[in-house]
């Protein structure tokens, strides 16, 4: 948990029950009868969707946990990618990134970066 007021452009915030990256903040000045007001555009780490927020500045959020690691491709198929973890060597099926450019470059033996966000896999970059 931490305080809205706290986030900053680039910052993981967990909005609307999706982890998100902060891409725009505005903070107003507290008025006669109320708090502060923190206004930000956030933008999902799974599906790039825009969403925005209103809280008070003093109000709790939550931060999710952005887990990066190391993979490498075992195969490609139709409904998704088998990636292998290059730690403990733990198999799990992922689905096939949203980003062209990415999806467009996989290819069984290529090293990846994926992340775990609230139990979910993404494959973030090519490696090599």
């Amino acid at each position: 948990m931490a305080k809205v007021g706290e986030l900053k452009v680039g910052s993981y915030a967990i909005i609307k029950g999706v982890p998100s990256r902060i891409a725009s903040v505005t903070k107003s000045k507290p008025g006669k009868h109320g708090s502060a007001k923190f206004r930000c555009t956030a933008i999902s780490l799974f599906d790039g969707s825009k969403q925005s927020f209103v809280d008070s500045t003093g109000a709790n959020i939550q931060i999710p946990i952005v887990d990066k690691r190391r993979g490498q491709i075992v195969s490609i198929g139709p409904t998704g990618i088998q990636l292998m973890d290059l730690e403990n060597y733990e198999m799990m099926d992922v689905e096939t990134p949203a980003e062209e450019k990415i999806a467009s470059a996989l290819e069984s033996g290529k090293e990846v970066e994926y992340w775990i966000i609230m139990d979910r896999i993404k494959i973030q970059r090519i490696r090599n």
